[in-house]
């Protein structure tokens, strides 16, 4: 019994003279970093130009006191405008808390003429005594007397 390999090559191949054999040189070129340093020292010397700049300003000028009063000035006055504003608000919202109550009062005294012109009305009825007396007769014990409606002094 035959065992098969399918590792082994079952094709021969056969060398016939001449031959020829076939040599590849590569050469490698290394990269020039020139960029890079390049790119290198012009940042650093923005860095250094950065840095001389903040730091060679020298002292503060002698406007900062009054441009902090200026400000300090600004923000007072800012604040009471805000507080002028936040009086007005008030004030207006207690007018229209007013305003409200009016309307309110006014929608009350409709809505209880309303009412009372839709009930129906009642009727009361009594019979009352009504007694005619006839005047008294004036009083005839002498002559009458006619005055002037002047008044005399």
């Amino acid at each position: 019994m035959n065992q098969y390999d399918p590792n082994t090559e079952t094709v021969q191949v056969r060398t016939v003279e001449p031959a020829y054999t076939e040599t590849v040189e590569t050469v490698v070129v290394r990269e020039s970093n020139t960029g890079w340093w390049i790119a290198g020292i012009l940042g650093g010397v923005v860095l250094v130009a950065v840095l001389w700049i903040l730091f060679a300003r020298g002292s503060s000028p002698e406007t900062d006191p009054a441009l902090l009063d200026a400000q300090l000035d600004a923000a007072e006055a800012q604040a009471q405008a805000d507080q002028a504003l936040v009086a007005g608000q008030v004030a207006g919202a207690q007018a229209s808390v007013e305003i409200a109550r009016a309307n309110a009062a006014a929608a009350t005294a409709e809505a209880r003429a309303a009412q009372a012109r839709a009930a129906e009305p009642v009727i009361v009825e009594r019979r009352v005594p009504v007694v005619v007396q006839a005047p008294a007769p004036a009083p005839s014990t002498g002559t009458a007397v006619v005055s002037p409606t002047t008044p005399q002094n």
